[in-house]
């Protein structure tokens, strides 16, 4: 499977930036990942991650950190953070930038470790895939967090991508899934990733899927754009 985040990450942190990801989705659009963004200082962060941020304690585990951002801004401050990530590029690109402690794994091969604070910024409970793995993924989740342990993630309710009837309802398809599951593929320098599902999960749902699965989730921030920040705590 070609590595089209490590891959570009490692350009840009070479200096050879020619071009950013493009991507393709199931919505029907295509679109670009600019890959300065991903390498953002605090004060280009969007006010929702700078909260979590702020609001991250403990032992951190910053899960898909892609090229460390939040994880080097959390270290700089002297916490205790390790980026986990499953592109070995992206790996590789944490180390350069002075990372000291990461993992190249996904999130559902990691076990055996317990952290105080599990960080999903850029709509990280996406890589949950789908509705129908969300209550495992979140129980999974669950398993990693020391006691009075939290979970810090960021999602975008995307019904606003719908067209909407004059009574202010939207015309969903009717394809028998969740309207905020949508498949992507990457390309970058004409190599393109295998399609994966990610998911976007409006704040009702995810709280519903929390009470389901033994878990507190609290609305911390709304953002402009039906964006939002949750914090997930066990009962």
């Amino acid at each position: 499977m070609a590595d089209v985040f490590g891959k570009a990450l490692q350009d840009y942190h070479q200096g050879k930036y020619t071009e950013d990801i493009t991507t393709y989705s199931s919505l029907d659009e295509k679109d670009s990942i600019p890959l300065p963004y991903l390498f953002r200082d605090y004060d280009q962060m969007p006010i929702l991650e700078r909260k979590a941020l702020a609001l991250a304690k403990g032992r951190v585990l910053d899960i898909g950190c892609c090229a460390g951002v939040h994880s080097l801004y959390l270290q700089k401050k002297g916490m205790d953070v390790t980026g986990l990530d499953s592109s070995a590029g992206v790996i590789t690109v944490c180390k350069e930038r002075g990372l000291k402690s990461t993992v190249n794994s996904s999130i559902e091969d990691f076990k055996g470790d317990s952290f105080d604070t599990l960080l999903l910024l850029m709509n990280g409970i996406g890589l949950a895939g789908t509705l129908d793995n969300l209550s495992s993924f979140l129980q999974h989740l669950a398993s990693l967090l020391r006691p009075n342990g939290q979970i810090l993630l960021d999602s975008s309710d995307i019904i606003y991508m719908f067209d909407q009837d004059e009574d202010g309802g939207y015309w969903i398809p009717d394809s028998g899934k969740y309207y905020g599951e949508v498949t992507f593929t990457l390309e970058y320098k004409k190599q393109k990733s295998i399609p994966f599902e990610w998911l976007y999960l409006d704040y009702n749902t995810l709280f519903n899927a929390c009470l389901s699965n033994g878990l507190v989730c609290e609305l911390v921030s709304s953002g402009e754009h039906y964006d939002y920040l949750a914090r997930l705590t066990k009962k």
